[in-house]
């Protein structure tokens, strides 16, 4: 399953029923899991770990030492988990010693066209990228969050879970959960009521997520006073809580 015409390090590790294809090349310190699929001209360099499951077309380069200037040669690492689909040119760094050391990758994502996701980035599982995508180093992005396309975010920024950024979106601050955002800079449009539709919440989930989105960002309420206002109803649904406790853990501050 390993063209002749790739070249596989012989330090690297290949799981079984691996598809590895002409002109790609694989690293020493790689380790590719079980029934993953490489197109050609495929780069992944170590240290890096990729799960079951995922594919990777052409031109992908995977694990590639950072851009960040203080980057030194230090062993840092990459870990991508289980059935991710990453497409044509897309980037995906390692991370530095400023930080954890590594970039994280979840499951069951899609990274579409020249997606970049920079060092020392977390991204959970079930995120959509879409072409052109880019989150600068330290970014954090939560489950089943979508990235329009051409949307850019800033460095140490935050994106919660089941948030939407639209299209060339400019992401400056963190983005709450459930929070659709807009512009150059973003700011909040509305919750992403659809996607809390397809993924099954509850009517009264919904409604009190929709409450929590009001108490933030409709009354005359300062972040705070917010915060206070929707301790009760956090007591009493995990949705709100989830909104309460990012939005009460932002570094950067919200986008408002």
């Amino acid at each position: 399953m390993i063209d002749t015409l790739a070249f596989v390090h012989p330090d690297a590790k290949i799981g079984n029923n691996v598809t590895i294809g002409p002109w790609t090349y694989i690293g020493a310190g790689v380790e590719i899991g079980d029934d993953c699929w490489l197109s050609s001209h495929v780069v992944v360099k170590g240290p890096t770990i990729i799960g079951k499951g995922n594919r990777i077309f052409q031109f992908a380069s995977v694990g590639e030492e950072c851009q960040d200037k203080k980057y030194a040669g230090e062993p840092t690492r990459l870990i991508i988990g289980d059935n991710n689909v990453i497409r044509e040119h897309v980037t995906i760094h390692r991370g530095t010693v400023q930080d954890n050391s590594e970039t994280r990758i979840g499951s069951n994502n899609l990274f579409m066209n020249y997606v970049h996701i920079a060092h020392d980035c977390v991204v959970g599982d079930n995120v959509i990228m879409a072409n052109n995508a880019s989150i600068a180093g330290h970014v954090h992005v939560g489950d089943w969050a979508i990235l329009g396309g051409m949307t850019g975010v800033h460095q140490f920024v935050h994106i919660g879970a089941h948030a939407f950024t639209a299209g060339c979106s400019l992401v400056l601050q963190d983005v709450p959960p459930f929070v659709m955002a807009a512009g150059q800079p973003t700011i909040p449009r509305g919750l992403n009521s659809e996607g809390m539709k397809r993924r099954g919440f509850s009517k009264e989930s919904q409604l009190a997520v929709r409450r929590a989105y009001k108490t933030l960002y409709r009354s005359s309420l300062t972040v705070d006073e917010a915060m206070e206002a929707l301790a009760e109803d956090a007591q009493s649904d995990e949705q709100v809580k989830l909104f309460l406790e990012f939005v009460k853990s932002s570094s950067r501050g919200i986008i408002r």
